[in-house]
C-alpha cells in the first residue's frame, strides 16, 4: 500500500536516528541509533514528540522498537552538559511534552521491549501503553550511581506499575531486573522469545486499530485520568465518557452487527 501524503510527511520531517513504516492502519516507528545502544538525545526526543502530534488520522495504532540489540540505553550521557538549574528543568519538561504526546496521543502504542531498557529507555517504555518483552529486555534505573535522576516521568509511571519500593532499589543499588522479573513486576504485559517481539507487536497493534477510535481514546486518554480521581469523581467521569462512546454511531453500528450476529464472540 502506497503511503499517503501526510504519511510521506511525516517519514521525512524525522530526524535520522528515527524511522518509521506504514502497514495498512498502523505505524511503526523505529529507534534507528544501534551504534549508540538507542540511546535518547534531544534530537530523538523531539522527533518523538512531533512524531506523536504530527500522526496522521487514518493510523489507529503505533509499535515503537528499536534497531540492533537494544532497546534504548536511556539518555545519551554524552549530550549532558553542565548545566544551571532553569536549564536543566526544561530539558527535563522537553521529555515530559513528549512523552505526555505518547501517553495521552491520538493512537495506542506498543513498545517492543529487548536488551537494555535503561534509565530513559525504562521511561519511554512506560508512557506506552502495551510492553511486549523479549527475554533478553533488562531493565535499570542507574541514575543514583552517575549522580543525577530521572527526568523523563520516570518518578510518576514508573512506581505505578512496579511499586516505589522496587524504583528506589533500582536506583539507590543498581539493582537489574531481567525479563521475566519485569512481567512478573508489571513492567510488560507479554513475554516472548527473542526475535518474536516485533511480530508480537505488530499483531497486538493490528489486534487495536480494530478497536472504535472513540473507546481507544477512552482507554488510553480517560481510563488513567479516572484511575486517580476519588471514588465519587471516577463514577462521574466513567458515567460521561460511557455515554459519549455509546452515542457513537460507530458504537451503534457494531452493537448491531452483534445482536444480529454479525459479530465475532469472546472466545478464549
Amino acid at each position: 500500500m502506497a503511503a499517503t501524503s501526510a504519511q510521506s510527511k511525516l517519514a521525512q520531517a524525522l530526524p535520522r536516528e528515527l524511522s518509521v513504516q506504514f502497514d495498512g492502519e498502523i505505524a511503526i516507528l523505529k529507534l534507528s541509533r544501534p551504534d549508540k545502544r538507542n540511546a535518547l538525545n534531544t534530537e530523538i526526543v523531539r522527533g518523538l514528540e512531533n512524531f506523536f502530534i504530527d500522526i496522521p488520522e487514518e493510523v489507529k495504532a503505533v509499535v515503537l522498537h528499536g534497531e540492533g540489540e537494544h532497546f534504548s540505553a536511556g539518555l545519551d550521557l554524552s549530550s549532558l552538559t553542565e548545566t544551571d538549574f532553569i536549564e536543566g528543568y526544561h530539558h527535563s519538561r522537553m521529555w515530559h511534552y513528549a512523552f505526555e504526546r505518547i501517553e495521552f496521543g491520538k493512537a495506542p502504542v506498543v513498545s517492543v521491549l529487548h536488551g537494555a531498557v535503561v534509565g530513559g529507555g525504562l521511561e519511554l517504555a512506560c508512557a506506552t501503553h502495551i510492553r511486549v518483552a523479549e527475554k533478553s529486555a533488562y531493565y535499570a534505573l542507574p541514575e543514583g550511581s552517575r549522580g543525577i535522576y530521572v527526568g523523563g516521568g520516570g518518578s510518576v509511571r514508573i512506581p505505578r506499575l512496579i511499586g516505589t519500593a522496587k524504583m528506589m532499589d533500582m536506583m539507590l543499588t543498581g539493582r537489574i531486573f531481567g525479563a521475566e522479573d519485569g512481567q512478573h513486576m508489571g513492567i510488560s504485559n507479554y513475554l516472548v522469545e527473542n526475535g518474536d517481539g516485533l511480530k508480537k507487536g505488530i499483531e497486538l497493534a493490528k489486534r487495536i486499530a480494530e478497536n472504535a477510535p472513540l473507546t481507544n481514546f477512552a482507554i488510553t486518554n480517560v481510563l488513567p485520568r479516572i484511575a486517580e480521581f476519588d471514588t465519587a469523581g471516577g463514577y462521574v467521569v466513567e458515567s460521561i465518557i460511557s455515554s459519549v462512546a455509546s452515542s457513537d454511531q460507530e458504537a451503534k453500528d457494531r452493537l448491531r452487527a452483534f445482536l444480529e450476529k454479525r459479530a465475532p464472540k469472546v472466545v478464549r
